[in-house]
């Protein structure tokens, strides 16, 4: 009975121990999940994608992380992004806004 008690509480320590672990590797990454991405890539560059994705419910949490707080009708927000060609000037959103319609495309389109 003493040998059985024992190992119980050493078994109860080593899931606390496994848990919490579990847990910072959960938080940490959600964190960094929140950040922009070159950060988030800098971050994704140590830790081993197996651990990420094997472990953890990293699709579920991009999707949550990344979810954004717009809903259909709403009004883009504004942005601007260098010119394709020279990448001298740069384009914002708003001041297309009225005049003429706009289409943007995420992704690769090739």
């Amino acid at each position: 009975m003493k040998w059985l008690k024992r190992h119980m509480k050493w078994l109860k320590r080593g899931l606390v121990v496994l848990f919490v672990g579990y847990f910072g590797l959960f938080a940490s990454v959600m964190w960094a999940m929140r950040l922009p991405p070159a950060r988030f890539g800098a971050f994704m560059r140590y830790m081993p994608a197996m651990v990420v994705f094997g472990a953890l419910p990293a699709e579920r949490m991009w999707l949550w992380a990344r979810r954004g707080a717009l809903t259909e009708g709403d009004m883009a927000p504004d942005f601007s992004l260098p010119t394709v060609q020279d990448k001298s000037h740069r384009v914002t959103l708003s001041s297309y806004r009225g005049s003429k319609p706009v289409v943007l495309v995420f992704g690769s389109y090739t």
